[in-house]
């Protein structure tokens, strides 16, 4: 990333002790460039706020209509524990804290469930697995 690119600036900015941490709006300038990635937006602002990269979240950002100015939001917890505790999983996947849950689609869930509501008692465990009806 050359540093003389991109300018950060935080706006809104509320600590907030309750969940540990500070959260703020960045604004990203970032002329001649499409855009900046969340990694290399975490390590600035680890700079700026003399923080631990992986205690931080960035989120939400959106470019401008002509480009050169992105708009989005970030959070630096005070410990990373705080992190793991209180920020979304699908957001810590992202980072790569933690792992995907590895789950069927929607469709086939419902499709599970529906066959299970046929039978009675304990079949219903032997239903929800996949057969071909005939």
């Amino acid at each position: 990333m050359s540093d003389s690119q991109v300018t950060l600036r935080t706006r809104k900015f509320i600590r907030n002790a309750l969940l540990g941490r500070k959260q703020m709006v960045v604004d990203v300038l970032h002329p001649n460039r499409p855009n900046v990635s969340k990694d290399d937006l975490r390590t600035k602002l680890a700079e700026l706020y003399k923080a631990n990269k992986n205690q931080i979240s960035v989120f939400g950002f959106r470019t401008q209509y002509g480009g050169g100015k992105s708009t989005g939001f970030a959070l630096i917890y005070d410990t990373y524990e705080a992190l793991k505790k209180f920020e979304p999983h699908h957001r810590l996947v992202r980072f790569g804290e933690a792992t995907k849950i590895e789950k069927a689609s929607r469709q086939q869930r419902k499709q599970r469930k529906n066959r299970a509501k046929e039978s009675r008692g304990t079949a219903k465990t032997k239903a929800g697995k996949d057969k071909k009806k005939k």
